[in-house]
């Protein structure tokens, strides 16, 4: 059973609804609170690693703007201003219980190229072994739409694969995926078009996402071999009750089959596909069969990917099923699609089943 699992390594995401008390002020106890249990878990063996929103709301209330920005400067300029009040406070709280911690602001940049997501990856393995805490969150300073996250549910995700976390625990001020009748799922073995009926957008002012952008974090991560579990981040020792017994916390989304190879992972969810080409049913089977993609296979081509890039591999509908890394240019494959040629288009050792 997953849920009897001993997790060593965990990514807890904090939502910026959490850092506010009633008086619309800093929830310093709230803030202290998750810090000490961080503390206990790390003294217990366990390494941390924190995705924390909050940067613009906290921006927000020092400018006294009530409605989050639709101009991206003001949004930025909110974002640069309350990115310093946060990391203020996750220091202060961590040094009262004697740790350190690092802070890491990440773009789509970091996670779509190869060399900048290692050396981020590497960065917060470093800091884990140092027995200091990652603190995350999206470059809001610097991001355009063309590069943001959207929110930090889907950052927290490809955090949670970059690092090959044991679980995903998303903290937020509600109680977990609720049916119809207002009840929590306490178990989700298959994110299903009925799963998905259920979640609804936020209505905050100084939010984005809401359970829908959870629902697809918890897809990225269930698809890579990683549990992940919503929680009521206001609940008494709530990261403590969720690692002990993730069936107690909330709603666990349970994973499908063990962790993907960290590649694998970093193909068919952290990057930003080139290209894509249609195969026929033939190089279909092949693929699911974990064979390379050969040039006879390929019955159309789009985008203008270089050899090297990752593309995505479509059936006949137009369904993406597998994404890998292209052998040749797009231009190279336009010549020789249909047909015997000496190269695989994507060896089988850099393809991802989706």
């Amino acid at each position: 059973m997953q849920s009897q699992k001993k997790y060593k390594r965990i990514v807890v995401k904090i939502g910026s609804s959490l850092f506010y008390s009633k008086e619309a002020k800093l929830d310093a106890d709230l803030i202290g609170s998750f810090t000490g249990q961080i503390s206990q878990e790390m003294k217990a063996g366990r390494e941390i690693v924190v995705v924390s929103s909050g940067a613009i709301a906290l921006g927000m209330s020092i400018l006294k703007i009530e409605n989050r920005p639709k101009n991206l400067s003001l949004l930025q300029a909110a974002a640069s201003i309350g990115q310093h009040e946060l990391m203020d406070a996750y220091r202060r709280f961590f040094r009262d219980v004697s740790l350190s911690c690092g802070q890491l602001l990440l773009t789509w940049d970091d996670f779509s190229n190869r060399t900048r997501y290692l050396n981020a990856k590497n960065t917060i393995n470093t800091l884990l072994k140092l027995k200091s805490v990652p603190v995350i969150n999206e470059n809001d300073t610097v991001s355009t739409d063309e590069i943001k996250f959207g929110d930090n549910d889907r950052l927290s995700a490809l955090v949670a694969t970059m690092v090959g976390a044991d679980i995903l625990i998303m903290l937020s001020d509600i109680d977990g995926l609720m049916d119809k009748e207002k009840n929590v799922v306490k178990v989700v073995d298959k994110i299903t078009p009925a799963v998905k009926g259920l979640a609804s957008p936020t209505g905050r002012k100084t939010s984005v996402g809401g359970m829908v952008t959870k629902l697809e974090a918890a897809a990225i991560c269930v698809d890579s071999g990683i549990p992940c579990v919503i929680a009521n981040g206001r609940k008494k020792n709530i990261i403590k009750s969720v690692i002990d017994d993730p069936l107690n916390g909330g709603t666990m989304f349970l994973a499908k089959g063990d962790l993907l190879d960290a590649k694998k992972r970093w193909m068919a969810f952290s990057t930003k596909v080139k290209g894509n080409i249609v195969v026929d049913e033939g190089a279909k089977k092949a693929l699911l069969d974990k064979k390379s993609l050969l040039a006879v296979g390929v019955v159309s081509c789009a985008g203008g990917f270089s050899c090297g890039d990752i593309i995505g591999i479509c059936d006949s509908r137009g369904c993406e099923f597998a994404r890998g890394k292209a052998v040749v240019s797009a231009k190279e494959l336009d010549k020789v699609k249909g047909a015997r040629f000496s190269k695989e288009i994507v060896h089988r050792n850099n393809l991802v089943l989706l």
